[in-house]
């Protein structure tokens, strides 16, 4: 049987409910798992995810058909490798006209190609209303994550009062959660450019500034993480 390529969009639109949070633990998750993978970075002023997983990632400018077209490529060219795309904040326009523009989720199946887009979320309104701006497009046709991101808050009620989260399940989306990791920590794992890995991994010693319990904390935390993703099977 043909192999199936798999691309995934971790998008959610609104800015800061952290979308390259969520690329940058997949694409760890990837590594950690041996699962190839390269990413695609959208985002040209902060560029997340090819600071921190340079080695795995180009940048692509979302709104250039042809660049678009590459990611799509890349994906079918080598189906065992998986294909992530970080989205910038305010791309749901470009992505969504190309998508259907290029017949997208109506050819995925005669080119063999997966595609799931990740719908980050924060706690706020915001983000349902635009969950339910994607389902209202591709609901039902594309293959959705939510992810409840705990970094930016722990109090989902009012996206759960909204139904939106009820209506995405009954299209068959899967809900996972990213939970907290301490503020401070992920402050030194940005401000050090380090990897998830190097921070659960490297101590004081080796010139990273992260003791034994912080590493540890980071341990568990891509520990919990991995195992929401697990019931994705990217």
């Amino acid at each position: 049987m043909t192999q199936v390529s798999r691309l995934h969009f971790i998008g959610g639109e609104k800015g800061g409910v952290g979308k390259s949070v969520v690329a940058r633990v997949l694409s760890q998750y990837f590594i950690d798992r041996h699962i190839p993978f390269v990413g695609f970075d959208t985002d040209k002023s902060h560029a997340s995810l090819l600071r921190f997983y340079a080695d795995f990632t180009s940048p692509v400018v979302i709104d250039r058909y042809e660049e678009l077209d590459r990611v799509v490529e890349a994906a079918i060219e080598r189906p065992e490798r998986r294909v992530l795309v970080d989205l910038a904040a305010q791309t749901h326009r470009f992505l969504t006209q190309w998508i259907d523009d290029t017949g997208l989720v109506a050819l995925s199946d005669e080119m063999r190609l997966s595609l799931t887009y990740w719908h980050v979320a924060d706690s706020g309104r915001d983000s349902a209303d635009l969950l339910a701006k994607w389902l209202d497009q591709f609901g039902g046709r594309v293959p959705l994550v939510v992810v409840l991101n705990e970094l930016r808050g722990d109090d989902f009620s009012m996206v759960e009062a909204s139904g939106t989260l009820a209506r995405a399940k009954a299209l068959g989306a899967t809900i996972i959660s990213l939970g907290r990791l301490q503020d401070s920590t992920m402050q030194k794992i940005d401000a050090s450019n380090t990897s998830f890995w190097a921070a659960a991994n490297r101590g004081e010693t080796s010139g990273a500034p992260f003791g034994l319990l912080e590493r540890q904390r980071v341990k568990n935390w891509l520990h919990r993480s991995y195992e929401a993703i697990d019931r994705v099977g990217p």
